[in-house]
């Protein structure tokens, strides 16, 4: 396309990955000028491959088609592997040694939602990345038009058979697994087929509009038919994904939840008896109860910033066989490939569930009981955000506190601990509290108010959100 240029809405390239309303900031054009700018970086690079794959939104594969074009007028050759898993795409870019990739994914957002996460090479394409795609489509710096080429390409089977060389149970489970009518669907179907034991899944059906629950499994009221599931069949653990399956939520036996942190500490345990001593990575807002068990198992735990693909970064620079977030990310290098892939680490959860007499909900009552409040979220302009916490973090040096600074500030007193961290993906600052005791929880709180009021913020009502963990 001679003199090529494009503008992005504003509010559509993120920190992690590129995201927009369909018909409003988002659509064909933005796809195809997408693949026309990443196809220039994979160019300029000295590559000339690029796999692609999209979820089951409604508005996907109108956007694949776009940005595969917009890669092939760049001169790619394009694998498209069709619909299904983020997880199974970032596979598919080392199985066919492609020299990046390009996933269509609304990830757990409304149905009329979509977006793009990408990696160039094996690593993580994000922030200054992305925001140079925006520069490079403005001013129309792509690579002279050429003509690219486009393969369809199944990986599905491969995927699952991958997968299946690391299940490494010695008895078969019962199991409920719900993809939660995302695009995890097929695969879950086909891997739990060769899985041992008795496996019912639900929601397993590809349906853009999400019509049984929203597919974001680290809410709990989205739980709510894979616990009554669980208990129905008597079953010994739930699994479910969120709309692209690189998120995990897990229920045990008795339908608790099991938070990030506490499923990530069941896995820790597990990889640190082959890796004594290695690093196991968190985000920072993850319970002070995985940082100790981590180093109770002969690890050394490593507190990092949110962000899936932050946490990928970090670990290839620490060598860390595992890694995770409170949002549900796993990230398994431990004989995996270090990206975040929930279907993968399902497979290991019931090798280890596999291996042990003691029952998933019996591992999860073991671990030490804390307070904490869920997630808090509260508006604050984009402008103001990282202004805020650094008055905040200003005051707490002022006033003597101990404070962790890795990604915003994680004040640790008595009691427990207090975060106040700004969002990198929209206007909100983002909050959590822990405590052993509901009055020290309720300290921390007041602490945590009474600072972003100072900063003339208003503080939603947070009372009565504390949850055991």
């Amino acid at each position: 396309m001679a003199g090529f240029t494009h503008s992005f809405h504003p509010t559509s390239l993120r920190e992690y990955d590129i995201r927009g309303i369909i018909a409003e900031t988002l659509g064909a054009e933005d796809a195809f000028a997408i693949g026309r700018c990443f196809g220039t970086v994979v160019a300029r690079a000295g590559g000339s491959s690029v796999a692609v794959g999209y979820d089951g939104r409604l508005s996907s594969p109108m956007l694949e088609e776009a940005l595969v074009n917009g890669l092939m007028a760049s001169g790619m050759q394009v694998f498209r592997v069709g619909c299904g898993p983020t997880p199974m795409l970032y596979f598919a870019a080392y199985h066919l040694k492609t020299d990046g990739a390009v996933m269509v994914t609304g990830s757990h957002n409304p149905p009329n939602y979509n977006g793009f996460k990408s990696m160039l090479g094996k690593k993580p394409f994000f922030g200054k990345d992305i925001q140079a795609l925006g520069a490079m489509a403005a001013a129309g710096d792509v690579v002279p038009e050429a003509q690219g080429a486009s393969t369809h390409v199944d990986v599905a089977a491969e995927y699952v058979a991958r997968m299946l060389k690391d299940y490494d149970g010695a008895r078969g489970l019962k199991v409920v697994w719900d993809p939660g009518n995302g695009s995890g669907g097929k695969i879950t179907q086909d891997l739990v087929a060769q899985l041992p034991g008795t496996h019912v899944v639900i929601n397993a059906d590809i349906d853009g509009t999400f019509p049984n629950h929203h597919p974001d499994p680290t809410v709990l009221k989205n739980l709510a038919q894979i616990i009554a599931k669980v208990r129905e069949t008597g079953s010994d653990l739930g699994i479910a994904f969120d709309g692209d399956a690189d998120r995990i939520g897990v229920v045990d036996g008795e339908g608790n939840m099991l938070f990030g942190d506490q499923l990530l500490v069941v896995l820790a345990r597990d990889v640190l008896k082959a890796h004594p001593g290695a690093t196991i990575i968190a985000d920072v807002k993850a319970s002070q109860v995985l940082f100790d068990e981590v180093a109770k198992a002969g690890g050394t735990p490593l507190m990092w910033k949110t962000g899936h693909s932050l946490i990928k970064q970090k670990m290839a620079e620490t060598g860390s066989p595992l890694a995770g977030e409170m949002s549900g990310h796993t990230f398994f290098a431990d004989k995996w490939y270090g990206f975040d892939d929930a279907l993968y680490s399902a497979v290991r959860l019931l090798g280890i569930l596999g291996r042990t007499p003691e029952t998933l909900a019996q591992m999860r009552a073991a671990l030490p009981q804390v307070l904490n409040t869920p997630e808090l979220r509260f508006d604050c302009p984009e402008d103001r955000k990282f202004e805020v916490v650094k008055e905040v973090a200003g005051r707490l040096a002022a006033e003597g506190a101990k404070v962790q600074d890795v990604d915003g500030v994680r004040v640790l007193t008595e009691d427990g601990w207090w975060l106040l961290r700004a969002s990198n993906t929209q206007a909100v600052l983002v909050a959590r509290a822990e405590a052993r005791t509901a009055e020290g929880l309720e300290r921390l709180k007041a602490s945590l108010a009474k600072q972003v009021v100072a900063s003339g913020l208003a503080v939603p009502d947070f009372s009565g959100e504390n949850s055991g963990h």
